[in-house]
């Protein structure tokens, strides 16, 4: 199976959103805990202009996946680190799309000046770590049951590549 990236557009959204809310509704991969409004998944998202954004998509233009990064901090010390966020759609993760993604937002990145990705993942959520970790991610830190979803208390682990 082929897959283009191609850089994220406004009229992906709707397609972005249903991918985001199945694991809303499914999982810990989110810590949103009701499903997001397309006209909402901007903001929540924080896409910012001239950054990083793409869409994956497979044979036939169904999306498989999206992911972005955006500034970490607007305070100007900041300027060289951002934060990642990819998800996936259900019926395409373990094929190698999440790391190409990664991969193609990293090198936009590094195109920017960036030197440091973050990424937040729910310790509720081993599959996101265990794959950050893959695409070489370490952790770098804890926030201690700052979260509750569903009920569940969960630690933020801080992940961080060095690019």
């Amino acid at each position: 199976m082929r897959v283009a990236l191609l850089p994220s557009v406004q009229e992906d959204r709707e397609e972005m959103a249903g991918i985001f809310n199945h694991y809303v509704e499914h999982s810990f991969a989110t810590y949103t805990e009701k499903p997001v409004e397309p006209e909402r998944f901007d903001s929540l998202m924080a896409f910012s202009p001239g950054w990083p954004a793409v869409t994956a998509r497979a044979d036939g233009g169904v999306m498989a996946g999206f992911g972005l990064v955006r500034p970490y901090s607007m305070i100007p010390a900041f300027r060289c680190t951002a934060e990642l966020t990819c998800f996936l759609h259900p019926d395409f993760t373990g094929m190698g799309i999440g790391r190409s993604i990664i991969a193609e937002l990293e090198s936009g990145a590094l195109a920017m000046g960036i030197g440091s990705i973050l990424a937040t993942v729910s310790s509720l959520n081993d599959g996101s770590i265990r794959f950050h970790q893959a695409c070489g991610f370490v952790e770098c830190g804890r926030l201690l049951q700052v979260g509750v979803k569903r009920g569940m208390p969960f630690d933020v682990v801080l992940l961080q590549k060095m690019l």
